[in-house]
């Protein structure tokens, strides 16, 4: 199965994954008319910089989600075979246990919504929008890399 992998060497922190991330999320999937929708799209991924380095944060997808454990309402689950955490945004009470639980801060509050943004692997596409986005590759989406344990 695939996955997002990030090369912070390459990563410039000039943001597109989030834009495209955003626009892909949107209702109209067009960056023009989705600044002008009453419901505007987050980014489910954030690049955020430290030590000079830019480093882009998403949901990681984990084997072991501790969010998926966290979750009170049942929301969250791991799908082992497309190896992926789906979120039923329906079931979703806003108690953001998913979002205090994260070891890797990828899942961020909607302050509106109440309803937490998670990347989600644009799991209806051949390939997540910020991939295509990335102008300097930094942002790799291939097969698994499996390492001995």
């Amino acid at each position: 199965m695939k996955q997002l992998y990030y090369d912070v060497k390459k990563c410039l922190g000039c943001k597109s994954c989030e834009i495209a991330c955003a626009v892909a999320h949107s209702l109209t999937g067009e960056l023009f008319k989705a600044l002008a929708e009453e419901k505007k799209s987050l980014p489910r991924k954030k690049v955020l910089a430290a030590g000079g380095k830019n480093y882009p944060v998403s949901c990681r997808h984990c084997e072991d989600p501790k969010c998926v454990d966290a979750c009170m309402s049942a929301c969250l689950t791991y799908d082992s075979e497309k190896g992926i955490v789906q979120h039923d945004e329906s079931r979703c009470v806003g108690c953001w246990m998913c979002v205090m639980v994260c070891p890797y801060g990828a899942i961020r509050p909607n302050l509106k919504t109440k309803i937490p943004i998670r990347c989600d692997k644009c799991k209806d596409k051949d390939e997540p929008a910020c991939v295509k986005a990335c102008p300097t590759g930094a942002i790799i989406w291939q097969e698994e890399v499996l390492v001995e344990k």
